[in-house]
């Protein structure tokens, strides 16, 4: 099977070039990476085509989507998109994306997986990725967290993997730094995660599935 994965940021897109090769083989599997310049939102008209200048995920996901329809793509080929809710409701926010496919003629072999509030949450799904990366963590921040919880989840992941003085530091810095801490924390946690063990609900739907379309021929 060759999968297609589209993601709202570049630190998704490190941690699936992680993930990805640990759920399914890399023998029997290919796969390539998409990242935009964030979310973004579900156009109002699925059917207009998307400003050019704006590299954003859920903006540009409706031509995608229609691009790879268009293609009568193989049985082998499979489209999985991850976004982050944020603060959306889970399951309106899931018929959005399924809207979007249900509107292409022909439908292309899609797949939505969301990340319950950030990706981040899944790199909180792996206490021992956490001690490996960063031996000096915060237990006591850790043993707050609800996981998959709507808290501000890589402000939780700062907390509990900088000094409080870095942590704090790095909220009030700008988009650009934000980003290159949680590529940091996608390339170190990630590459110690034993995919297995994670208690992230929303990480273990995206990897049951991947296996469960990795079998399909």
């Amino acid at each position: 099977m060759h999968f297609e994965f589209y993601i709202e940021d570049i630190s998704g897109k490190e941690l699936l070039e992680i993930i990805v090769p640990k759920i399914i083989s890399s023998s029997s599997n290919t796969y390539k990476f998409y990242s935009y310049k964030g979310i973004g939102k579900i156009p109002e008209n699925l059917h207009k085509t998307p400003d050019p200048k704006k590299q954003l995920l859920l903006n540009k996901l409706p031509a995608i989507l229609r691009a790879y329809g268009k293609w009568a793509m193989p049985n082998a080929l499979t489209i999985m998109v991850i976004v982050d809710s944020d603060k959306k409701d889970c399951k309106n926010f899931k018929q959005e994306l399924i809207n979007i496919l249900e509107s292409c003629d022909p439908k292309p072999n899609a797949f939505f997986r969301i990340a319950i509030e950030e990706i981040e949450a899944w790199l909180l799904g792996d206490k021992e990725a956490l001690k490996k990366s960063y031996p000096r963590m915060n237990i006591q921040e850790y043993d707050s967290y609800k996981q998959d919880s709507i808290i501000g989840t890589w402000e939780k992941l700062a907390d509990i993997t900088l000094s409080r003085e870095a942590a704090k530091e790095l909220k009030k810095a700008s988009y650009f730094e934000i980003g290159k801490q949680k590529i940091e924390w996608a390339r170190k946690i990630g590459s110690n995660m034993d995919i297995g063990k994670n208690i992230s609900n929303s990480f273990n739907y995206f990897k049951t599935k991947l296996e469960e379309l990795s079998t399909k021929i």
